[in-house]
């Protein structure tokens, strides 16, 4: 029966033993699906396969090399020479020359500190997906031919991601966030606030969910009164808007009658709030990548939901919806921003080696690459991965440490009914109600979507950033 595999972090012990790697009882030794193990659990083994995914192990495990990247991060002795068996001298060299490159890249993933054979990485260098993403190509064989065709997609993938990094640092978050709404706008949809788009999508499904078919305007109307009492600037205009998003992302089946308003009934795969709000979220960022614009799933899930609980939701959309050309299409427009910016890092010197990754065949039946091909991408993959870290610790005015929530993210809104009554509060400076005007403005953050475009809508009064505007000098109509 197959092992559940552990965690990703987790890379510097053995998922069996839970031994930390070191160079004697327990030497990490990457299998051709790319599952690390130490050695000594191996020989355990009372069938020759990959105890997690069952994959056979054809080569003998005592000819399979250490896995020295690994050993250097946990800093154990690493063998000065491992000999493989290959078909010739000069593949030998190759292999070398791509065991080099893989572990001058594993140096990325120096810990800093953590629980035995848990690395906590450092997100100050890479980001946590950039870290993943190298995990993967560091737990590749090399010598084993799976392991060679799998060394190749991390390689592309992490060359892909590197060009995604490249391109959100020469962004301005706010004008981002300006651009964003602008798309969806001009598309005839709109997005209100995490708060009110949340009950406007419930709202719906309400109205749809057991398979009613209502006109447009009788749907609109239904949520605009449900939401008014709670949301005083929800209009028909703007609830027309997200029913049109919706309608763009094919969440209905329509039905169109004779000198009649058509009726609009939700598709069944849509009828939970889960579905309906994942084709939702997935059509805006589709508005997104047409729009040319590149945002992180930390800035996602900012944008959409006001909090960092969804970066992994937006994610895995954000790779769903990308095709075999992104890469491509990434790379010409990250051209565009060094054209723009001056290029002071000369970033455009690894437009080849990004080329030449984005060529690679990301189809899973793909030809195993030859040793020479194998030797251009992980060369190429250390250039471009180097120049990304070369130019966040030079040149990049942004971190990639994402400020995380405060421990208490309620702002204070409205005053102590203790102050007021009783003219005291035993609580102090611990009461989470204002004591004076100024405990309103000192604690206030505004939301960056706000900042970016004040007059398009306001939060509702649940977002997580200070939602007490009176004191702004707001005059824009919000309808």
């Amino acid at each position: 029966m197959p092992v559940q595999a552990a965690q990703w972090t987790e890379f510097l012990s053995c998922p069996i033993c839970y031994n930390e790697f070191d160079s004697s009882g327990h030497q990490p030794i990457s299998l051709g699906c790319s599952h690390t193990v130490c050695k000594t659990c191996l020989h355990k083994l009372h069938r020759k396969a990959c105890p997690f995914d069952q994959t056979p192990i054809s080569t003998d495990i005592d000819l399979l090399p250490v896995n020295c990247a690994l050993l250097q991060l946990v800093g154990a002795q690493v063998p000065d020479v491992q000999p493989v068996s290959l078909s010739s001298a000069a593949e030998v060299e190759q292999y070398e020359v791509c065991k080099e490159c893989v572990e001058e890249l594993a140096l990325y993933l120096k810990p800093i500190s953590g629980a035995k054979g848990v690395a906590t990485l450092s997100p100050s260098v890479l980001s946590r997906p950039m870290q993943r993403k190298l995990v993967t190509l560091v737990n590749c064989q090399l010598v084993e031919e799976e392991g060679r065709v799998r060394a190749v997609r991390a390689g592309r993938s992490l060359g892909e991601r590197t060009v995604t990094e490249l391109i959100l640092q020469h962004q301005n978050p706010q004008q981002l966030s300006a651009n964003l709404w602008a798309a969806v706008r001009a598309r005839g949809c709109q997005f209100l606030g995490p708060a009110m788009q949340e009950d406007a999508l419930k709202l719906v499904l309400l109205a749809l969910e057991d398979g009613s078919a209502l006109s447009r305007k009788v749907l609109v109307l239904f949520v605009v009164q449900k939401l008014e009492a709670r949301f005083p600037q929800a209009s028909k205009t703007s609830i027309g808007h997200v029913v049109q998003l919706l309608y763009r992302a094919s969440c209905f089946k329509v039905t169109k009658r004779d000198e009649d308003s058509s009726l609009m009934q939700l598709k069944e795969e849509f009828r939970t709030y889960e579905s309906l709000r994942r084709e939702h979220d997935a059509q805006i960022v589709h508005i997104a990548m047409e729009a040319g614009l590149r945002i992180s799933p930390e800035q996602w899930s900012s944008l959409l939901y006001g909090d960092l609980v969804h970066k992994s939701h937006m994610q895995s959309i954000i790779d769903k919806l990308q095709s075999p050309e992104s890469f491509a299409k990434s790379v010409q427009e990250l051209t565009i921003v060094l054209q723009r910016t001056g290029d002071p890092a000369n970033l455009t010197s690894l437009r080849q080696h990004l080329e030449l990754l984005a060529n690679i065949d990301h189809n899973p039946d793909a030809l195993a690459p030859s040793w020479e091909e194998l030797e251009h991408v992980m060369l190429a993959v250390k250039l471009v991965v180097h120049g990304l870290v070369e130019f966040i610790q030079n040149f990049s005015k942004k971190s990639h440490d994402i400020p995380q929530p405060q421990a208490n993210n309620k702002y204070k809104t409205s005053m102590c009914r203790d102050l007021r009554q009783q003219g005291g509060c035993p609580r102090g400076t611990n009461c989470t109600f204002a004591h004076t005007q100024d405990d309103f403005l000192s604690q206030a953050v505004l939301c960056d979507i706000f900042i970016a475009i004040v007059g398009l809508y306001m939060h509702a009064c649940t977002c997580t950033f200070f939602p007490n505007l009176s004191y702004l000098p707001l005059t824009t109509d919000l309808d």
